[in-house]
């Protein structure tokens, strides 16, 4: 069944906004006017966080939606596990919700139905990268097989066919990752315009961003340009607005806090045999009603359980 805009939420009361998730997404990263932020986001939860921290738009992270079923990114996690999350990060925001699809989990074929399935739960993009089924992380080791150009453009064709203008569709380059060069990039760059991407995210694993702007310069912005400056975040923000690159991502940050944070809790309530110096450094029960709008669904039962009183 083809998913309904969504009127009333389960969490909130109709947010319903002219703009379809897929044009407010296009508005940020098909656009080069003004820098846009995607903060990750990989369940209900981090997404009602980030948008209260005033981002506006998200990234359903491969990476962190595989650690929060304790999986490994590298495609341990199925395409339908992924889509399910999507749908609970987008029922619990009204932000647009940029996928991150990985390779699409095999041919044309599969990427079109995860693209078809997406547009069903109301994602707003998806992000996919030309590497090989199964992928491994960007970040990891040095195995990184990249998919043929050709093959590869015939799967973002695919997805274009199938979604058209209903999903931003990114083509991820994992060239400079896979050691094939500043050449290959631009040349899968184009390749990838050509078949339909709507934008192009370079992808580099250098503590510098020289790579990603190297790419910029060389590209021209004939497709906006986003980036994800997970190892090189210490390049000020800045650099990006003059190279004119559309979308910045923060990719894995908000799962990596949580870990930290859990294990910090966990191992004080080990040693203290209690949790009584905790409470102060965590948040409230209030807080956690407060940020999954508890107060509506009290207004919601005296109007819809006691209509008459």
């Amino acid at each position: 069944m083809k998913r309904q805009p969504k009127s009333v939420l389960a969490n909130g009361p109709d947010r319903c906004t002219a703009s379809s998730p897929a044009e407010m997404l296009r508005a940020q990263v098909c656009s080069n006017l003004e820098l846009s932020v995607l903060m990750e986001a990989h369940d209900g939860l981090s997404a009602a966080i980030a948008e209260r921290a005033g981002f506006k738009g998200l990234w359903a992270s491969g990476l962190s939606i595989a650690c929060s079923l304790g999986y490994r990114d590298v495609n341990e996690a199925s395409w339908s596990q992924l889509v399910d999350a999507v749908e609970r990060i987008v029922d619990s925001t009204k932000l647009p919700v940029l996928v991150d699809g990985d390779g699409g989990f095999g041919n044309f074929n599969n990427a079109r139905l995860l693209a078809r399935k997406l547009r069903q739960r109301g994602a707003a993009g998806v992000a996919l990268e030309d590497s090989c089924f199964p992928k491994m992380n960007s970040l990891i080791g040095d195995r990184h097989p990249l998919a043929d150009i050709d093959e590869f453009s015939g799967r973002l064709r695919a997805v274009k066919d199938t979604v058209a203008e209903d999903l931003v569709l990114v083509a991820r380059i994992e060239a400079l990752i896979a050691g094939h060069g500043m050449d290959d990039a631009i040349l899968r760059a184009h390749a990838y315009a050509d078949a339909g991407a709507d934008a192009i995210l370079i992808h580099s694993r250098k503590s510098t961003a020289d790579e990603v702007l190297s790419f910029t310069r060389t590209w021209q912005s004939r497709l906006p340009v986003v980036i994800v400056p997970t190892t090189y975040y210490r390049t000020p923000v800045s650099a990006y607005r003059n190279a004119r690159i559309s979308t910045v991502i923060w990719a894995n940050h908000s799962v990596r806090a949580a870990i930290a944070a859990m294990r910090q809790i966990c191992r004080r309530i080990i040693a203290e045999e209690g949790v009584a110096d905790i409470e102060p450094d965590i948040a409230t029960l209030d807080e956690v009603f407060e940020l999954l709008r508890y107060d509506e669904l009290a207004r919601a039962e005296a109007r819809y359980l006691h209509p008459l009183d």
